[in-house]
């Protein structure tokens, strides 16, 4: 009897996590290949494309070749003779802001810094709210709670609070949390409606010489964007300049030692003169739009951003994994949907194959895309976004067939669903959820083009295949690319997206992981 229930229960359990195969899915799945992959890649990620950045030569020919390569497949323009959607940009040189306490002026990377990209706008306040380390919501800890902040300069500390042992009051351990990465309490501030967001770091001068090259790159923004929260980092003297009496590395000391929150509102003047210089120019996404059937009126969004980091004198920053990867998955997958409407298996819902630019600069052209969608969001499906997708990190070193899959349970349940039954059906891959935790101090469900349309309730999924040595250097060349390990992740989002598209029911929003 005990045999006969571990035999039934194999039985139902392959019921549970396998589907039947859909035979025309399959043969179209193997159109996806490694040789075209290469052959696509060995184009976009050669030093001729000059690293692909945003608003440059080199990425205006990617913007071409992919067109192109729509062209070749027999989608046609998606609007009119263009393939492009083109969005206007501002290069924002860099230029520090200017800061008066009490009517002296702070000196700049002396007292303070800020990064290139800061809104333009003016701000007059009679008083500084420090608010500890600016963290919220924490079980064991929370600076905002009972606290108005709205519209205030407000003051916090880098980094989290410790114990005499430097275990940290938020994990309970010495590993940091998500508010270590550097964008969460500035994120938290802008919710929080702060006006300027004064971060309290330990060595001005230091920071200023580790970050040389950010300071003095230029920055790129979306034209007419809205005036965005200041965040300004600044030095312990300036930190007490703006308490007078008390001293921030008492109020820091006490905090530690009682593991309990302080807020203190210094009454000092502060003045904040913000102004830029600016040149402006434009990029484009490309759109490959394929027309669906008898559910036309609902679109599934493939995406990746084919823009790099360009170049620095001689040193050619190809971007072979990021994203050049993602890339050409976009263009195989438009190609393979192409020859199945060509061939009368189209997709009930329209499809759009979109490439962005901007990624490297702040998920630009996506952020314009779901600002000006082409195709109503209200009937946009979901999106599933590729970002590096064909190398190895080091936690997967002796297993390739692996992908990290990320926010697929975010918004929907039945995506989940679908995204695992697609692979235990049709690949096999190691599915890898250690990033989509949402204590994730690595923030990676925030920092691809997926993100932009989670934040307007799209269900999304996020392939990725982890941060390697060889990140944002010039390093990441072709030669160090898996493309068997890309056709199989190609061929998990092809078989994702094939469900999408088919399924009678649209996939429901019915949760709000954030």
């Amino acid at each position: 009897m005990i045999k006969f229930f571990i035999v039934l229960f194999a039985v139902v359990a392959s019921f549970l996590f396998a589907l039947p195969k859909d035979e025309v899915a399959m043969r179209y799945a193997q159109a996806i290949t490694a040789a075209d992959l290469s052959k696509n890649l060995h184009v976009l990620a050669s030093d001729e494309y000059e690293g692909r950045e945003t608003g440059k030569k080199g990425q205006r020919m990617a913007a071409e070749y992919i067109s192109n390569q729509f062209k070749q497949a027999g989608i046609p323009p998606y609007k009119g003779d263009t393939y492009y959607q083109s969005f206007p940009l501002n290069i924002i040189k860099p230029m520090p802001a200017d800061i008066w306490l009490n009517k002296k002026q702070s000196i700049a990377y002396k007292d303070y810094y800020n990064f290139p990209g800061l809104s333009e706008q003016h701000i007059k306040a009679m008083s500084v709210l420090f608010l500890g380390f600016g963290i919220d919501d924490e079980k064991n800890y929370s600076d905002y709670k009972g606290v108005d902040v709205k519209g205030k300069v407000v003051m916090i500390l880098a980094g989290e609070p410790t114990r005499k042992d430097s275990t940290n009051y938020l994990t309970g351990t010495k590993e940091h949390s998500k508010w270590s990465y550097y964008k969460t309490k500035p994120d938290k501030a802008k919710e929080k409606g702060i006006a300027t967001l004064l971060i309290v770091v330990d060595n001005v001068e230091k920071d200023v010489a580790n970050n040389k090259h950010r300071l003095e790159a230029e920055s790129m923004r979306l034209d007419a964007n809205p005036v965005e929260m200041p965040v300004i980092y600044i030095s312990k003297e300036m930190a007490n300049s703006i308490l007078k009496k008390q001293k921030i590395e008492k109020l820091k000391e006490k905090i530690q030692n009682n593991g309990q929150p302080i807020n203190v509102l210094a009454k000092t003047k502060i003045e904040i003169d913000i102004k830029n210089k600016i040149e402006k120019v434009s990029s484009e996404n490309v759109l490959g739009y394929i027309e669906g059937s008898d559910l036309k009126n609902e679109l599934v969004v493939v995406t990746a951003h084919y823009d790099h980091l360009g170049k620095t004198d001689d040193v050619v920053f190809n971007g072979a994994d990021d994203d050049g990867s993602g890339t050409v998955g976009v263009i195989e997958l438009a190609q393979t949907f192409a020859k199945a409407k060509k061939e009368g298996n189209g997709p009930r819902r329209s499809m759009l194959f979109m490439t962005v630019a901007g990624e490297e600069k702040g998920l630009l052209g996506s952020s314009y895309y779901v600002q000006h969608p082409e195709f109503p969001l209200a009937n946009t499906v979901c999106d599933l976004n590729m970002d590096m997708i064909g190398r190895q990190d080091e936690k997967h070193k002796d297993n390739p067939n692996y992908i990290y899959i990320i926010g697929d349970d975010k918004l929907s349940s039945q995506l989940h669903t679908i995204s695992e039954n697609a692979n235990k059906t049709y690949e096999n891959l190691e599915m890898d959820y250690t990033f989509n935790d949402v204590n994730d101090k690595n923030r990676f469900y925030y920092r691809s083009d997926h993100y932009n349309f989670a934040k307007n309730g799209i269900p999304v999924i996020f392939y990725f295949n982890g941060v390697h040595a060889d990140y944002h250097k010039e390093t990441d060349e072709i030669e160090k690319i898996n493309f068997d390990k890309m056709e199989k992740i190609t061929r998990l989002v092809f078989f994702t997206a094939w469900e999408l598209a088919n399924r009678t029911e649209r996939i429901i929003v019915d949760s709000d992981k954030k």
